[in-house]
């Protein structure tokens, strides 16, 4: 089976709010919210590829030393299997643009699971909903 390379940012705003996407129609998944990224060409490192993606599919620039490595999917479909290592964002330069006819969405981690996604996506959502519940229950108990 042929196995796909492909990288992923979870953009996150100052508001905690988490960049994603939605596949335009007559692509693969149309419809489905996924975060944005893409094919790790031949030759490039994960890292390349991301902040190459990142420029061309939302116009924004990053730096390869704000990409914060933070976990991967590896999926099954019918046809390929995807390898997809996730990286958090905070700091970017540019307003992201939808320069793929995608629609964008900034959601909070508790919304995700509202957003219809490809099955690899899936359990990138329950990790940063589960981390965000982490770092909220850490924030409770050292309150006074």
């Amino acid at each position: 089976m042929k196995v796909v390379y492909v990288v992923a940012a979870a953009l996150i705003n100052p508001d905690g709010k988490i960049l994603l996407a939605r596949r335009p129609e007559g692509k693969a998944m149309a419809g489905l919210w996924e975060f944005p990224g893409g094919k790790i060409e031949p030759g490039e490192r994960p890292e390349q590829a991301l902040t190459r993606e990142l420029a061309e599919e939302l116009s924004i620039t990053v730096s390869e030393c704000d990409l914060n490595p933070l976990t991967f999917a590896s999926h099954t479909y019918e046809k390929f299997h995807l390898f997809m290592p996730l990286y958090s964002i905070q700091k970017w330069r540019g307003t992201p643009l939808p320069n793929e006819g995608q629609q964008l969405a900034w959601v909070t981690p508790d919304e995700l699971h509202n957003y219809p996604a490809p099955a690899a996506d899936i359990p990138l959502f329950d990790f940063l909903v589960a981390r965000n519940r982490a770092d909220e229950d850490e924030r409770r108990s050292e309150s006074p």
